[in-house]
């Protein structure tokens, strides 16, 4: 995200400087008190000056990376009420909570590779799943390798890094972390045929709901990580050292492989389709996702659906929402687990728990499924940061007690602090910097190929005891997708860099997406702003679905000057992004 202001002062700066007036006005309360000398009186400030440094020096916290997969804020603390989250939900009503928040790139590699080293898209130069950054783009530093680097353990459970030549088939060990990261047996059963059909046979299917005990292991990936995420946990407690733990659930990236008992929380006639499963008229060919890996399904090819728009069959729709919200559930028990070990173990008061997402999925909003697009629906996740005495004031009998899904609802969390304005995954690894105790990296420069360290996001640090939370109309999130041709192709959800023809660069405000599809050179990575093959504007106040295109109103030429003319506040905030847009891209070589 790009804010046109700098905050004030960082998180530490507060706690600095309360600390500090604090020791002066001890000592001056001393001295006026007491009849000290002089001489005891400076003795006193520097007894004081010198703890203060101590405790900036010492005062490090430990870090709980929590990571779902394709996770959108399906959950009862974003507002869902159909859901049942009521582990994570806890966490909220203890966490600051980003309330719109946006991933960079809506596909798994980009997206983590982008949030771990705080490196946009463009930067990394990964808009596939084919290259290694420290080779093809540069040698960055990532979120973990920055607190290894300040003398942390950083572990990795599950996934957390995108697997395969992404990260150098090594999770980026041992830049990243100090042990080889774990990831566990039974996800290689994730993708084979392990579904039992209403023919009684295995197949692969999208809708996979099993009997546990009956599949390959008998377990299955998620509780497999957390039941690694614990021991690590009880590993580390006794150590001396501060740990950063990474813990990546697979859920609920499809196939929805989760225990058959989660379904009944979710009865098919409580299920409803989204109040827009249509094509939008206005929608541009090219912004479409024609969602391939769902068609690639063997219970999905037997429905015969036509290539690119479907539709799906209405009641195969309710199923798929039925599964998505059950692997919630049953990834938010994953979670309740690991923060009760967290809690049981004493070491809630010491770390900063961080929950959050790759990206979201579309749950057949405009006549699209899965991720693949610049819609809310596929960009926005949850974000969450849990710091104990700034985001909640301990102590409780149970920070995270455990709460099953399957039990009686007592009540719904309410959030804690929370945040309106738009911010990035990009932000993350600044922010969770300050918040443990560490200097951020420095802000990068334009041009950062070169700079192993620094950071393309914000510290929000400073948001967690600001009252301040009125919609700021230069906070804005930038998103891109990339697409092979102007219609939907067979390749058009992650074509490879050597068949990307355009790129969608997207802007998010408060009160407003406008999305710019511009031809792009995969050779040389540049955009040309100036070949537009298709623009999608939407006003989020009348059109929070984002279902009628404007751009279309007017030719694109004339684009700048309607704005230029709008006395909406809106669109000159918006003409003055797109100019920003585009002066930032020119500076990284685009046309």
């Amino acid at each position: 995200m790009h804010y046109l202001y700098r905050p004030r002062t960082s998180f530490i700066d507060h706690a600095r400087a309360s600390l500090a007036y604090n020791c002066f006005s001890l000592a001056r309360l001393c001295c006026l008190t007491m009849s000290l000398s002089v001489h005891k009186w400076f003795c006193v400030l520097i007894l004081c000056m010198f703890s203060h440094d101590v405790v900036a020096k010492t005062v490090r916290r430990n870090v709980l990376f929590i990571m779902a997969d394709d996770l959108r804020p399906t959950l009862g603390c974003y507002g869902d009420p159909i859901v049942k989250s009521p582990n994570i939900d806890q966490l909220a009503s203890k966490s600051n909570v980003f309330l719109n928040a946006y991933a960079q790139q809506a596909v798994c590699a980009p997206s983590r590779t982008s949030l771990l080293t705080s490196r946009r898209p463009d930067t990394t130069r990964l808009y596939d799943f084919n290259s290694y950054w420290r080779v093809h783009a540069g040698n960055y530093t990532t979120l973990p390798q920055y607190f290894k680097s300040k003398g942390y353990t950083t572990m990795s459970v599950g996934k957390v890094f995108h697997p395969g030549i992404a990260s150098n088939h090594s999770d980026d060990y041992p830049y990243s972390w100090s042990v080889p990261p774990y990831h566990p047996p039974s996800f290689k059963y994730e993708n084979m045929k392990v579904c039992k059909g209403s023919d009684g046979k295995l197949h692969a299917n999208l809708l996979c709901s099993v009997n546990v005990s009956e599949t390959p292991l008998g377990t299955l990936p998620d509780m497999e990580s957390t039941e690694e995420a614990i021991r690590l946990l009880k590993s580390t407690r006794d150590s001396g050292k501060n740990f950063f733990l990474a813990v990546g659930f697979h859920k609920p990236h499809i196939p929805f492989r989760i225990p058959q008992d989660f379904l009944t929380l979710y009865p098919l006639d409580k299920m409803s389709l989204p109040p827009d499963p249509d094509v939008p008229k206005g929608l541009p060919s090219v912004a479409y996702n024609p969602w391939t890996d769902i068609r690639k399904r063997e219970d999905v090819q037997a429905l015969n659906i036509s290539f690119p728009y479907g539709p799906i069959p209405k009641d195969f729709q309710l199923q798929i929402q039925q599964h998505y919200y059950a692997s919630v559930s049953y990834m938010d028990s994953q979670v309740g687990r690991l923060l009760n070990t967290l809690d049981y173990l004493g070491l809630a008061e010491d770390t900063v728990v961080v929950f959050t997402s790759d990206h979201g999925w579309s749950l057949g909003e405009h006549g699209e499924w899965a991720k693949y697009s610049n819609f809310d629906v596929a960009t926005r996740i949850p974000l969450m940061f849990y710091v104990a005495g700034v985001t909640a004031v301990p102590p409780w009998p149970e920070t995270f007690p455990y709460i099953n899904v399957f039990g009686p609802t007592l009540h719904r969390f309410t959030r804690g602090g929370t945040v309106s304005n738009v911010n990035e995954l990009l932000d993350i690894f600044p922010t969770v910097s300050v918040l443990a105790g560490l200097k951020p990296p420095l802000t990068c420069p334009d041009n950062s190929l070169d700079v192993e360290l620094c950071t393309e996001g914000h510290d929000l640090a400073y948001t967690f005891n600001n009252d301040d939370n009125h919609k700021k109309s230069e906070a804005i999130a930038f998103s891109q997708y990339p697409r092979p041709a102007d219609t939907p192709q067979e390749n058009s959800d992650l074509p490879d860099l050597k068949d990307i023809r355009i790129m969608g660069y997207s802007l998010r405000s408060w009160d407003y997406r406008f999305t710019v599809w511009a031809g792009f050179d995969p050779a040389s990575f540049q955009a040309n702003l100036s070949d537009v093959h298709g623009g999608e504007l939407y006003l989020l106040e009348e059109d929070p679905g984002q279902d009628h295109n404007l751009y279309n109103t007017s030719e694109h030429s004339l684009l700048l000057c309607k704005l230029g003319q709008g006395q909406q506040p809106w669109a000159q905030t918006l003409k003055q992004h797109l100019l920003y847009l585009t002066a930032g891209n020119k500076s990284k070589g685009m046309a």
